[in-house]
């Protein structure tokens, strides 16, 4: 690779490094905005959501604690029996 070519190559490197830095500064400026238009962005995002209502909330909270009544059940079971199992298998040698 000749000198100008070269130098080339440095000055296109050079150019893609500095749009990158004034890219990354314009991210940092935009991310940033006042209290005021952020707490108006909320509001308006709360009123998209679609909130369920009591009786479904209900229900998913009697499903959850059901389920995981029945899983820690299983656990424990699975872990009492594997324990009594270890100490079999240890007490015979």
């Amino acid at each position: 690779m000749n000198r100008e070519l070269r130098r080339l190559q440095e000055k296109d490197e050079k150019r893609a490094r500095e749009r990158r830095g004034a890219q990354a500064q314009a991210r940092r400026r935009r991310e940033r905005v006042g209290i005021r238009q952020f707490i108006s962005e909320v509001r308006t995002e709360l009123k998209r959501v679609a909130w369920p209502s009591r009786r479904e909330v209900t229900t998913f909270t009697l499903v959850t604690l059901i389920t995981s009544f029945f899983v820690t059940m299983y656990t424990f079971g699975l872990d009492l029996t594997l324990k009594r199992a270890v100490l079999e298998l240890l007490a015979l040698r």
